[in-house]
């Protein structure tokens, strides 16, 4: 099978808790031929979409990359899969290489689904099922957000499309800082950001859940360090070994037909005692921790879903 691999320039990466590289790994040990490229190099040219790609190898143990040529210009429609594994931020160049990555759908798979990769933000569409969710509010009319934390007196505030954890605050009535952290937020840009009702537990952990088109596949919890509030593992957030809970399991299930019928096959999502916080589905993490701690091989099970759908 013929692979390209659409992610954030390799110096970037920490390769050893990185789930691309541990996909990169699996579909290497079968054979598959792996280019990858950056989103900066998408190019549209009368309708033909190409970008400049290198081919790779994949080391473990210590884990790095080898670029194997230089970048040449290929065609994304030539190949079986494109997989789509740029971090974040959700920004108009994120979305122009969705719309980009639409014109070729017709002839390639592409994971996760161009298209609702962009009409489904992570934290705009985990509101569809707010029965699950702490009470959230979306927005940046300063009215409102006062009349919210006077509400819930704890709250979260974090950015709309932010990820790994980056400017998020903790903020309660008494906080003589709320003000400021207002004015770091509008300052920021022009979007509305997102305030949510504090969960105590989360010192008991933020669990993310590895979904694979719709089916749950591994999981494992993140416990934040001590004095913090933040359990993302970019920030220091710590694994370690859960379990998947009735409650879990019922998110899980109201979620899975969507995740299926949006093709968004490669998904996390966040649970906090009980209450689902986000839906990834730009780029996952977390595959190589489940390995270490559960033996679970989720790059395995994501391969094997893959060719099933090729092959279908």
């Amino acid at each position: 099978m013929k692979i390209i691999v659409q992610m954030d320039p390799i110096e970037r990466l920490n390769l050893a808790g990185d789930s691309t590289f541990a996909l990169l790994l699996e579909a290497q040990e079968r054979g598959y031929d792996i280019d990858i490229y950056t989103p900066d190099m998408l190019t549209l040219n009368d309708g033909i979409l190409s970008t400049k790609a290198q081919q790779i190898k994949a080391y473990h143990s210590p884990d790095r990359i080898e670029e194997l040529n230089h970048p040449r210009s290929v065609l994304l429609d030539e190949y079986d899969i494109v997989l789509m594994r740029q971090d974040p931020p959700f920004d108009m160049s994120y979305i122009t290489a969705t719309h980009l990555l639409e014109t070729i759908q017709d002839k390639t798979l592409i994971l996760n689904n161009p298209f609702y990769v962009r009409n489904c933000p992570e934290k705009i569409f985990v509101n569809k099922y707010m029965e699950f969710m702490p009470h959230t509010l979306i927005t940046r009319n300063i009215s409102e957000i006062i009349k919210f934390r006077d509400e819930y007196k704890k709250i979260i505030i974090k950015p709309l499309y932010g990820n790994g954890g980056a400017n998020v605050f903790y903020s309660d009535d008494t906080d003589r800082n709320f003000g400021s952290i207002i004015e770091n937020f509008m300052g920021l840009n022009n979007e509305p950001f997102i305030i949510q009702q504090f969960i105590p537990k989360v010192k008991e952990g933020d669990k993310r859940i590895i979904l694979i088109d719709g089916e749950i596949v591994g999981a494992i919890n993140r416990l934040p360090q001590d004095g913090e509030i933040r359990s993302n593992m970019h920030v220091g957030g710590l694994p370690a070994k859960t379990e998947i809970t009735e409650g879990d399991a019922k998110i899980c299930n109201a979620i899975s037909q969507d995740l299926k019928d949006f093709g968004l096959f490669f998904a996390g999502i966040d649970i906090i005692d009980n209450l689902i916080t986000e839906i990834n589905v730009t780029s996952p993490t977390g595959i190589r921790e489940i390995l270490q701690l559960s033996g679970i091989d989720v790059a395995k099970i994501f391969w094997d879903q893959a060719e099933k759908k090729i092959n279908n």
